[in-house]
């Protein structure tokens, strides 16, 4: 049967149409289901359900149901009947596939959407392992990781799973085939492509045969494939925070596991920090002392106590021995640190020398292709308020790009705020401009729980909407007024947040809706990753090219796939230089944003 016509069938028969189930004490054993997720493309996925006859006897009828959560469906299927009863799926043999002889197996497949995994399975009434009564399958194994990745070559290790009679094996798979079953926690993988992004999974089997759940998914990308830079292209830069070592455990392997290093042409790395006039060190444990094990670093070999440099900038260094067309920039400042620069401003030739100093320091010079100045804001007020006036910010990038020279990168993060007589208003950014390689213009938290009423509103509007809370506050109006100031086009990026912002108290599911204050988040309330929202809360509607949901009383806005594609569309209609994002660890684990970025600008 061709896929196309399965699809069809698949939905033909109404589930009160389906066959009654063969007895839970027949079926217990006499059956297995297996389930495989064999691709993911972001916006959905292809799953697989492999049916086993595992009894002495022939089965001529079998039935699988299980259950996804809320906002995860099945769209099409085949070789199979597929229907619902709300959360509840069941998929039924067709005509000529229902017969399996002892030791035979089936399988139907489906496309679906949504990230959640299937629980609760079933096969002819009973339990999907095939197991008795009292007999529990292994537990998963941990997310397994990777060491010694080489252009052809890597080493698995995972922890063990349990199990109430002793595990027996483990099978791996790679991009959802099996490719060994061993009895240890490592396996050695060879004979793969450079330049190539593999994913890699483990589920453990019992002594009694029973295979227990999928462990968690490593996405991997083998070094030296052919990742040129774009020569006058598209920059395509992302933030990567010192802090997110510690609680968010996000390193700069993670970059190579989750396949964006090889979508992405420059790296912000933040904060250092202004002080006394000058440029210092953010944090120098997180920065240049943490010691990686072989496992956590990004060539899989671990740092040893006496090597002159450790830590994130390290871990740069060998980052950009794999993809050497990545520039990474020392950003200094940020909402946090930006009290310093009124009085680097004072003294701008003084502020660059520190500067120049800083980052050319002999023991990471290598790792930096220049600087980027995050001040918020001059001349105006931010976490502070700056009064040096409107020159302040031109004559301290002019400073800083005479030091530098031309062979550095100089380049700043700049407000958005486009209101009359706002932000952009109170600095020369265009007499500045002329000494930047391009501006980041942070086109991202316009509105957010700080009003802690609301009105809800998205904090990354790409146009204004009829009800937006503020004039200026949207990507259109920054651009159109940098523009009009005299900045060109190709000197700006489009700034994308990979996290929301977000109320609780909300009734109403448009924006607009009053609130009682900010929604909780992970580490801070009214703001979350995007690779927890997507799945926690789901998309409601769009609105000014980006999304919001509603679940419960919360309310969240946030840039999906679908929505920074059609940004990337609009800012190559302006002329932009590219897209920047704020930050890394915001984004999935197969860095499904970044690669919305990496495409859309393609």
């Amino acid at each position: 049967m061709s896929r196309i016509a399965a699809t069809v069938a698949a939905f033909a028969l109404p589930l009160a149409g389906l066959v009654g189930l063969a007895s839970p004490a027949q079926a217990a054993t006499s059956a297995t289901a297996t389930y495989q997720k064999v691709s993911d493309w972001g916006t959905g996925f292809e799953g697989k359900w492999t049916v086993k006859n595992t009894g002495t006897t022939t089965i001529t009828s079998w039935t699988v149901e299980w259950d996804y959560p809320t906002g995860t469906r099945v769209t099409s299927a085949w070789d199979a009947t597929v229907t619902s009863s709300g959360n509840h799926w069941t998929g039924k043999n067709v005509g000529w596939n229902g017969t399996l002889s002892p030791g035979a197996s089936i399988s139907f497949g489906f496309n679906g959407t949504g990230s959640g995994a299937p629980s609760g399975c079933k096969v002819n009434g009973a339990s999907c392992d095939g197991s008795q009564p009292g007999d529990t399958p292994p537990s998963a194994p941990g997310t397994p990781t990777a060491s010694n990745v080489q252009e052809t070559s890597l080493t698995l290790s995972w922890a063990a799973a349990t199990d109430d009679k002793g595990v027996k094996n483990y099978d791996v798979y790679r991009n959802g085939s099996k490719i060994a079953t061993v009895t240890g926690t490592s396996h050695p993988d060879t004979g793969l492509t450079k330049g190539t992004t593999y994913t890699y999974s483990v589920t453990a089997r019992d002594t009694a045969d029973q295979t227990g759940p999928s462990s968690g998914e490593l996405s991997v990308t083998t070094p030296g494939g052919t990742n040129p830079p774009d020569p006058g292209g598209k920059v395509k830069l992302g933030y990567f925070t010192d802090w997110g070592v510690y609680q968010r455990n996000y390193h700069v392997k993670n970059l190579v596991t989750s396949g964006t290093a090889a979508k992405i042409t420059h790296i912000n790395f933040a904060f250092g920090n202004v002080q006394g006039g000058r440029c210092t060190v953010g944090d120098s444990y997180a920065d240049y002392e943490k010691a990686y094990t072989a496992d956590q670093s990004v060539d899989g070999v671990a740092d040893t106590w006496d090597q002159p440099l450790r830590g994130s900038f390290n871990q740069l260094r060998k980052l950009k021995k794999q993809y050497p067309n990545i520039k990474v920039l020392w950003s200094f400042g940020g909402w946090t640190w930006s009290g310093g620069f009124g009085q680097a401003a004072a003294s701008p030739a003084a502020f660059a020398d520190s500067c120049y100093a800083l980052v050319e320091d002999p023991r990471w010079a290598d790792v930096f292709d220049g600087i980027d100045l995050d001040w918020e804001y001059p001349n105006a007020c931010g976490l502070s308020c700056d009064t040096s006036g409107p020159a302040a910010f031109k004559n301290l990038m002019q400073a800083v790009r005479a030091r530098f020279g031309s062979n550095n990168l100089v380049t700043a993060a700049i407000t958005a705020d486009a209101s009359n007589g706002g932000k952009i208003d109170k600095a020369d950014y265009a007499g500045a401009a002329q000494y930047v390689d391009f501006y980041n213009v942070m086109t991202y938290d316009f509105f957010g729980a700080w009003a802690a009423q609301g009105p809800t509103a998205p904090h990354s509007p790409l146009t204004a909407y009829a009800g937006i809370p503020q004039e200026g506050f949207n990507s259109e109006a920054a651009i159109t007024k940098l523009k009009g100031k005299g900045v060109p086009g190709s000197k700006l990026n489009l700034g994308i947040g990979f996290y929301g912002r977000g109320w609780t108290g909300v009734t109403q599911a448009a924006p607009g809706g009053t609130a009682t204050g900010p929604a909780p988040g992970t580490y801070e309330q009214g703001i979350e990753d995007y690779k927890v929202l997507k799945g926690s809360c789901p998309v409601t509607g769009t609105v000014a090219g980006t999304a919001y949901a509603k679940c419960g009383s919360n309310w969240w806005s946030y840039d999906t796939p679908s929505t920074i594609a059609g940004k990337m569309t609009w800012a190559k209609q302006q002329g932009l230089k590219g897209a920047f994002f704020w930050e890394f660890s915001g984004d999935t684990a197969n860095g499904e944003l970044a690669n919305a970025i990496h495409t859309g600008l393609q």
